[in-house]
């Protein structure tokens, strides 16, 4: 069983992190590039109510699974110029796309494991109430 409250801290932080390279890394021109940041730091508060709040860990995880599918819809819209970046190519906003194809497996990896989280404490609990 994976638990979610480490994953979703390092989803969180590793969010954090994306967000202010970006920022930096762009000339800190930009404060949409701190977006990734912004979420992450919605993901680590709820990591911090699922550990202050044993009784409603379920509840901010979901929560915080729900944060993650809306970043990562948003995040993956937003790749069009990879290819061209990846290949060399010069492309508008590298930074920005950069940070963008990060979120998305950042968030596409977090998204996976909680659904196999999920599924794992499911079944135990079937298995448990089972005759």
């Amino acid at each position: 069983l994976l638990a979610m409250t480490p994953l979703t801290r390092a989803a969180g932080g590793a969010l954090v992190v994306i967000g202010v390279v970006a920022f930096v890394g762009s000339g800190a021109d930009s404060v949409t590039a701190l977006i990734p940041a912004a979420l992450g730091a919605v993901l680590l508060v709820l990591a911090l109510l699922a550990d202050r709040q044993p009784a409603r860990h379920a509840t901010w995880a979901h929560a915080a699974l729900g944060v993650a599918l809306v970043g990562l819809l948003g995040s993956a819209s937003r790749l069009g110029d990879l290819p061209d970046l990846v290949a060399g190519n010069d492309v508008e906003l590298p930074w920005a796309t950069g940070a963008n194809a990060a979120v998305t497996v950042v968030l596409l990896a977090y998204l996976v494991a909680g659904f196999r989280s999920f599924r794992a404490a499911r079944a135990a609990r079937e298995g448990a109430t089972a005759p």
